[in-house]
């Protein structure tokens, strides 16, 4: 039984409160100097109110060129790394639970050997085999390709393991009763399978997608047109070490930009995520 306690809740409520404050502060801060013109931004104090170039500076990012990444507007950089984010995220689900369904339902030789090839690769991340895998996508052809930015990081040990560690807890009985009634290896997966993996499958989304947003090395590496820049990419080249080089106002508004679509995301697939975090009985 939980006691009803005024100044517990109210110290609870306080922490809380300040802890919102420390972490939406800067972000609100970053909205404000995006609102500004640059002679503002320039001049410190910064006014903690919103300016009057709101929607200049945002048309401005959006629409515009912007010099220091060559002229390439924000909003093609969010679209590239919207795909970015979206192949890899899609793409690492549609492997891992393939790769998933095939070591836990089907009996084949070195079945647990090929599992534990997977899984060693937890220890060997994107910067350690960096330079071999630029060498295969350098001798494929997929530099500055949305091939050459997805495809070596849609393997995925951690979704592959926890799939397997899902499908383990499925019942046999219902293994067989789809066998009786005739369901083959694609119905049992289509109909009983990914039915029962949507809450997995969404949080995992969840998780992928902001893997994939903010990306930096791998796109750094494996771009060479500002075309193909990715937002954190773009976002790191309209800054200079000299403040009068740097349009700050459009780079607040290209950063408040960068955090929109990871935050609708999350809003949206917030039921899902939690249920696939904390769901115990599928």
């Amino acid at each position: 039984m939980i006691e009803n306690r005024p100044l517990s809740r109210l110290m609870a409520h306080f922490v809380l409160v300040v802890g919102i404050v420390i972490v939406a502060f800067p972000i609100y801060y970053t909205f404000v100097a995006s609102s500004h013109p640059l002679r503002t931004i320039l001049s410190p104090p910064l006014p903690l109110l919103p300016g009057d170039r709101l929607i200049e500076n945002y048309g401005e990012a959006l629409f515009g060129g912007v010099g220091r990444i060559g002229g390439v507007s924000v909003g093609r950089l969010l679209f590239n790394t919207t795909v970015v984010a979206l192949a890899i995220a899609v793409g690492k689900i549609v492997i891992s639970i393939l790769s998933a369904y095939a070591i836990v339902f089907f009996r084949f030789p070195l079945r647990m050997a090929f599992f534990w090839m997977i899984f060693i690769t937890l220890m060997l991340p994107v910067e350690v085999r960096i330079v071999p895998t630029y060498q295969v996508i350098v001798s494929l052809g997929l530099i500055d390709t949305y091939t050459g930015l997805t495809l070596p990081l849609m393997a995925s040990a951690t979704a592959t393991f926890l799939f397997r560690q899902f499908f383990l807890t499925i019942p046999g009985e219902l293994v067989e009763a789809a066998r009786v009634d005739g369901a083959g290896p694609f119905r049992f997966f289509k109909d009983f399978l990914l039915p029962l993996s949507r809450t997995n499958i969404a949080a995992l989304f969840v998780i992928l997608f902001i893997y994939g947003w903010t990306q930096y090395l791998w796109p750094l590496l494996v771009t060479n047109d500002n075309q193909m820049n990715t937002i954190i990419i773009g976002l790191r080249k309209m800054i200079s070490f000299a403040d009068a080089d740097t349009q700050w106002h459009l780079v607040m508004a290209t950063a408040i930009l960068a955090l929109i679509p990871p935050i609708i995301v999350v809003v949206l697939m917030q039921r899902w995520f939690v249920k696939g975090l904390i769901e115990s009985e599928k």
